[in-house]
This record gives C-alpha cells, sequence and structure tokens, in this order.
C-alpha cells in the first residue's frame, strides 16, 4: 500500500508535526508513506517538495492579498481565514501517481486550492482529510469558537470588518466547499472525539464518513529522562520546581498566555512555599514577552526546532500548562506526558480527553485563572508525583502509540481501497 500524505508545511506547525509522526508510524508497520508539502525544511528522502517552490509563494501571496483586500486592508484576522483560492495541481506528480490514498492534512495558505482538490477527487483515488481544526468543515475559519453558523451555512462571518454581510466572503467559500464535497468520497477524520462532534454538527459534512483517531508521537524521542540532567542540559536551575509553557508562539492568543501568566503571579503573590523553589521555562518565539510579566524567576528559551532538545525541556519540567482556549488534541501534552510530565489544561477542545482531571494532572474551569493556578499548586504540591507520571505513561502507551494509531488508519485505507475495488 503507498500512501501519499500532503501538508503545507514538512514541521512548522501543530498538523505538520502530527503529519509527519503518522509517516514515520505508518512506516513502522509496513506501509510506504510519503509526505508532499509546499515547503520542506528538512533532507528526508521520503518527503517531497512541490516543484517551482516560486509558484507557491505567488499563491501564498495571491491569496493573502485576496482575503486582505476583504479585510479592507487591515492584518486584523489576516491569518484566521483562509479560502483555498489558489493552490497547485498535484495530480501529475509522479508521487501523486504511484499512491493508492491520497491523505490530506493541512493544505492551506497556498499549497492546495479548492479547485486544486476537486481535481485529485476526479483522479478516483481514495481521499483521506485529516481534520487538524475545522476549517474544512466551514467556511473560512479554523476555529468557530462562540460562533454556530457552520450549523447551517456561514454568513455574516465574525472575522469580516462589521461582522459580514448574508453574502460574505465565508458564505461564498462555504458554497463551493458544499459542490465539492457532494457526490464525493472523502473519508473525514478528526484528531479528537471533541472536534469529530463539532465536525458532525457541520452542515457541510452532513452525511459524510467522519471517524476519529488521535495523532500519534515516538516514544524512542518523547520519554521520561534522567531531570537534573535535562536541565544541566538545558541551562535551567537544578534546585526546585519548574512550571513549563510551551507554544510555537507565546504570545498567540487562543494559546492564553494572559491566564497563564495571571495564574503563575496568584500563586507567586500568595504562596512563599512557591515564590522561594519555583521557575518558570517558556519554550517558543516571543518567548521573553512572557517572561518579564511573571513575579518569579523565568528562563524564556526561544523557538526549538530539535525533537530531541523539545525533549529535554519536558524532562526538566515538574508540570506543563497549556491554556488554550481552543484546541484540538495539542502535540505539546502529548509530548509531556510521554515524558511523565503531568499537563494542567483548560476544559476545552480535545484538552479533557487527554488530561484525566487528577489522574495524569489538571483540568481546570474554562477561562478561570484561579483554577488554573490551583491545578498546577495541586500537581506541584500535592499529588502524588510519581503515580502522576506513571498515569501519564499508561495513557500515552494505550492511546498515543505509533502502532495503535498506525493500525487505526490503515484499518481506514484498508476499507477505502475495498470500497474502490467493489465500485469499479
Amino acid at each position: 500500500m503507498r500512501v501519499l500524505i500532503i501538508n503545507t508545511s514538512e514541521t512548522n506547525g501543530g498538523a505538520a508535526v502530527a503529519a509527519n509522526r503518522l509517516m514515520e508510524a505508518l512506516q513502522r508497520n509496513g506501509v510506504k508513506a510519503k509526505m508532499l508539502v509546499a515547503e520542506k525544511q528538512t533532507n528526508h528522502v521520503t518527503v517531497s517538495q512541490m516543484p517551482h517552490h516560486w509558484l507557491y509563494k505567488w499563491h501564498f501571496l495571491r491569496e493573502r492579498l485576496s482575503i486582505f483586500r476583504h479585510l479592507y486592508f487591515s492584518k486584523n484576522h489576516l491569518f484566521e481565514i483562509d479560502t483555498a483560492s489558489a493552490g497547485s495541481d498535484i495530480t501529475s506528480l509522479p508521487e501523486f501517481r504511484e499512491a493508492d490514498i491520497i491523505h490530506l492534512n493541512w493544505i492551506n495558505q497556498g499549497m492546495l486550492s479548492l479547485s486544486s482538490i476537486r481535481k485529485i477527487v476526479k483522479s478516483g483515488k481514495p481521499i483521506v482529510w485529516t481534520m487538524h481544526d475545522l476549517w474544512p468543515a466551514t467556511g473560512i475559519c479554523h476555529y468557530a469558537r462562540s460562533c454556530g453558523a457552520f450549523r447551517t451555512v456561514c454568513h455574516n462571518c465574525k472575522l469580516l470588518p462589521g461582522g459580514g454581510a448574508i453574502n460574505d466572503l465565508s458564505r461564498k467559500i462555504w458554497k463551493r466547499k458544499k459542490a465539492l464535497y457532494e457526490g464525493n468520497n472523502i473519508h473525514f477524520v478528526t484528531c479528537s472525539r471533541w472536534l469529530e462532534a463539532q465536525a458532525r454538527q457541520s452542515a457541510l459534512l452532513s452525511g459524510e464518513s467522519i471517524v476519529s483517531i488521535p495523532n500519534t508521537i515516538d516514544t524512542r524521542v518523547f520519554c521520561p529522562a534522567d531531570r537534573t540532567k535535562a536541565r544541566q542540559q538545558m541551562g535551567l536551575p537544578e534546585e526546585g520546581r519548574i512550571v513549563l509553557f510551551v507554544s510555537q508562539k507565546v504570545t498567540n492568543e487562543r494559546k492564553g498566555a494572559a491566564y497563564f501568566i495571571e495564574a503563575i503571579n496568584r500563586l507567586a503573590d500568595s504562596n512563599p512555599q512557591f515564590k522561594s523553589n519555583t521557575a518558570v521555562a517558556i519554550l517558543g518565539a516571543s518567548a521573553d514577552e512572557i517572561a518579564e510579566q511573571l513575579h518569579i524567576p523565568s528562563y524564556p528559551l526561544g523557538y526549538i526546532s530539535d525533537a530531541q532538545q523539545i525533549a529535554n525541556v519536558y524532562n526538566a519540567a515538574d508540570v506543563y500548562v497549556l491554556p488554550s482556549l481552543e484546541d484540538n488534541l495539542p502535540n505539546t501534552i502529548m509530548e509531556a506526558m510521554a515524558c511523565g510530565v503531568p499537563s494542567v489544561g483548560f476544559r476545552v477542545g480535545g484538552i479533557p480527553e487527554m488530561i484525566d482531571h487528577k489522574h495524569n494532572g489538571y483540568v481546570a474551569n474554562f477561562k478561570d485563572a484561579a483554577d488554573l493556578a490551583e491545578g498546577i499548586r495541586w500537581t506541584l504540591f500535592e499529588a502524588d508525583s510519581n503515580e502522576l507520571a506513571a498515569n501519564c505513561l499508561h495513557k500515552v502507551a494505550h492511546n498515543y502509540s505509533q502502532q495503535s494509531v498506525a493500525m487505526r488508519y490503515i484499518e481506514v485505507y484498508n476499507e477505502l481501497i475495498a470500497l474502490k475495488r467493489y465500485i469499479i
């Protein structure tokens, strides 16, 4: 079986990380999996970059300019909206022609257009589309937040100036997606049960095949290691407790940095024990901006791409905190758990599926900084750290291992191949 996994980036972003890990998991379980990307960052032989890289850049610029115009030349929401109005035709590429299964992932920002996806559909090859957010089920947004328009038809989009209109950009793209999906066999996969429930509410995906399969992780890289050595390698204090905050860009509002800052400062101002022996490590771009607002020693580590170094950061920590305001199935929580580090996060999205409250971490009430602080306090000072670590490792082994996730995808692939043969 030959599977072509398609994603805009090879390594940048959660979807890219998940797609790479899936490719590796499939390869280790007998599948000839390759990856096709618009931007390649490594020299991996099983990852191909689309030819004519300048064309991808042009598609990216063309689409952003169009969205910029619809935003009345404001940068607000510029990268929260995608229209898939520009992209490349990949059906003539040898990687596409030799594949038995086409596996779409995050294909926005100039990688594929709706027109090029239509050409993929017309090729007759079975298509799996892993949803890393809600975009395939909405008009133009990746996260609906409080908007429920996608349940009927997108319009009056809140991301557009003035709240949009009845026949705004979101509705126009909605109609194009509806025409693309109708009568075509695309098998949708969500990474969490929360996203599956969201997708099933979408009028766009009514009657479509949707299943939930989590992301996977390589437990040979993300695994428990000596804490003192990990701290030495990352230049972190060897004594005391360390609270970790991670995001590709830590100032991203959706990742909840404001709640993290408030929770840490609450603990620092009210708990002398916490303030005297606790520090914060911050991994991600713009880490300095968060560190300077905290009332305890903080160590901004910046952006790190090397997986082994990232694993060292997790192993240096006592607790990982991710107060996302909306998230699917965060790779970072999975990475922390695989290293035996408990997590604290809000009860939102797929996070409660990962964190079992007071079993392998703490699930705080949504947007409740006081409860987030309580979760950090409970994890550091009250819970049995060895028991939490063991529960984290057990959860990863039974839910996110490469073999278990790969076998679930292989089952989907086999069903689609059998269906194609039946139809023929």
